[in-house]
């Protein structure tokens, strides 16, 4: 369980430095591929250098689909911010939290209390308070912003699912040979989709790209530590709760925004939903 807070504070920290690209007017595309593209790399240089570069079926499968599923999601997720409301956007994506949840319990058979079941329901609510604040509305509305929104959602819930999945695999002493089948997947298919859209990378982007890279290596290498050990019905409620908080308080304190009356009583909420999942 001592994993768990080191794992909430990676996680913050990898969103904190997506938020900086995007402040700087980094073309995500390229910075989220360059991301992957390094994390594979480094691992894949450390298992040639140590003798050790072969990786077993289960381990390439798991790894691929996990790939393509982060790749879609992160890109939906960037696209939905430049054209959707910002506010039903961050909700979507924290909210699908609840998708592993039910597969854990549904599919693998994980055991959830009573008052996990309260602290979940707590947890959403405090979800939705916290991303409800950013009232800006962009070009898409109606049914396409609903649609996008949803596949945000559900993008999202199915990248948590293959993380989860990794443990269920029988993978956990194989998540560093998970992580660069990862990484090549997803940066690869990022590095399609850019050549495609004929955007010619800046020297700063991938940089930046490059950086997060090395940072969400370990941050991973935390999460999956972290799953091996601690029931999703607990890690996942926690994680969106405690990220969400923290967002908020760097949000207030950090980048001088506002912090509204709803988003401040679903930090309370927050707190309240943490000690009851836990």
């Amino acid at each position: 369980m001592h994993w768990l807070p080191l794992a909430c504070l990676f996680e913050f920290g990898f969103a904190q430095l997506f938020k900086h690209s995007q402040r700087r007017g980094f073309y995500a595309p390229v910075v989220i591929s360059a991301n992957y593209l390094v994390l594979s790399g480094v691992l894949c240089l450390y298992f040639i250098a140590t003798g050790d570069f072969h990786f077993s079926a289960n381990a390439v499968k798991v790894g691929a689909i996990t790939g393509c599923v982060f790749i879609c999601s992160m890109l939906v997720m960037t696209r939905a911010l430049e054209v959707a409301n910002v506010a039903a956007v961050l909700t979507a994506f924290r909210m699908a939290m609840i998708v592993p949840v039910v597969v854990g319990v549904w599919v693998w058979g994980e055991t959830i209390r009573v008052g996990q079941v309260a602290g979940i329901g707590l947890a959403l609510l405090a979800l939705f308070l916290m991303t409800r604040s950013s009232g800006r509305t962009y070009r898409l509305n109606g049914a396409k912003s609903l649609g996008l929104i949803a596949l945000v959602f559900c993008c999202q819930g199915a990248s948590h699912s293959c993380l989860r999945w990794v443990h269920y695999a029988g993978l956990d002493d194989q998540f560093l040979k998970v992580l660069p089948v990862i990484g090549a997947t997803a940066g690869t298919l990022g590095a399609i989709l850019i050549a495609l859209r004929r955007r010619r990378p800046r020297g700063a982007e991938i940089r930046m790209g490059a950086g997060i890279g090395l940072y969400n290596l370990v941050a991973l290498m935390v999460i999956l530590t972290t799953l091996s050990q601690v029931p999703g019905t607990v890690f996942f409620p926690v994680l969106g709760c405690t990220v969400v908080v923290l967002d908020n308080l760097s949000a207030h304190f950090l980048w001088k925004e506002p912090l509204s009356r709803p988003a401040r009583v679903g930090a309370a909420l927050a707190v309240v939903a943490i000690l009851l999942v836990v």
